[in-house]
């Protein structure tokens, strides 16, 4: 119930039932799974596999913020875009959101959590990670666990550090102020920019950002591309919502660059 409290000011409107955007028929394509997050919350997911042979790798989402949770990726035809061209899928609700249990600040923790779970339906495949927003900045920071399971990964429109995201919004910035005063050791670990240079694993990174997101400009596309330690790329489109280029105009560009980027992963 404290963190529950404590995650109003930022994400609290979000916290809400999640609805399956899919049809009955479409729903059957999926499996649910679940498993337990060092968050101290069981985080709920879906599992899809391609019916493309043969099966290029496992492609875990990872969801900006939102009510839509999870479904961000179903609603978009994302996912469908990655099954049909030989990827299995695994889209799944950080804690507090969509159907997952609500648990502590520790994000991070649902996506090692989830990358675990991937690694079990895998069979030896490769696992790679694809982050918006809120699924990226947490990335960062599980790609500096030695215990990660991804080899490559796809991080679009990430902040950072938190404090440059939630200037942005009064409340929530006063907020985050109190708890990076009564949490000094936790808030130097949620640096994400400071982070993404102890990455390991994986083979490469592939950045992308809009022009036009005045939360999470080019310019933070830049320093981490900068301070990545492996090699890595920085795709920009000119014009596109905070996360929501899969919903822009650039939409087909954005989804030929980042099939072009798995299949180079996976070749």
């Amino acid at each position: 119930m404290i963190y529950k409290l404590l995650k109003k000011p930022f994400v609290g409107r979000f916290m809400v039932d999640w609805r399956n955007p899919l049809s009955i028929d479409q729903q059957a394509q999926w499996l649910k799974i679940d498993t337990l997050s060092g968050s101290g919350a069981r985080i709920q997911g879906l599992f899809a596999q391609s019916s493309q042979s043969p099966t290029k790798a496992t492609v875990v989402l990872g969801h900006p913020m939102g009510k839509e949770a999870k479904g961000y990726f179903l609603k978009s035809g994302y996912a469908d875009h990655l099954l049909e061209n030989g990827f299995n899928v695994i889209v799944f609700d950080f804690n507090g959101f969509g159907e997952s249990e609500n648990g502590n600040f520790r994000y991070y923790e649902d996506v090692l959590a989830i990358g675990n779970k991937a690694r079990e339906l895998s069979n030896d495949l490769p696992i790679g990670y694809h982050g918006v927003s809120l699924g990226a900045q947490w990335a960062t920071i599980a790609f500096a666990d030695d215990s990660h399971p991804y080899q490559f990964a796809i991080l679009e429109s990430s902040t950072t550090t938190l404090d440059e995201f939630w200037s942005h919004y009064p409340g929530a910035y006063l907020a985050l102020k109190f708890l990076n005063v009564t949490m000094p050791r936790f808030r130097e670990k949620l640096k994400m920019i400071e982070q993404i240079k102890e990455a390991k694993h994986l083979k490469s990174i592939l950045y992308v950002y809009s022009e036009s997101d005045e939360w999470t400009p080019v310019s933070m596309g830049k320093r981490f591309f900068e301070n990545t330690p492996m090699t890595s790329e920085l795709w920009t489109v000119k014009e596109a919502k905070h996360a929501e280029i899969v919903k822009s105009k650039f939409a087909d560009s954005y989804k030929q660059k980042i099939l072009n980027y798995l299949k180079s992963c996976t070749a």
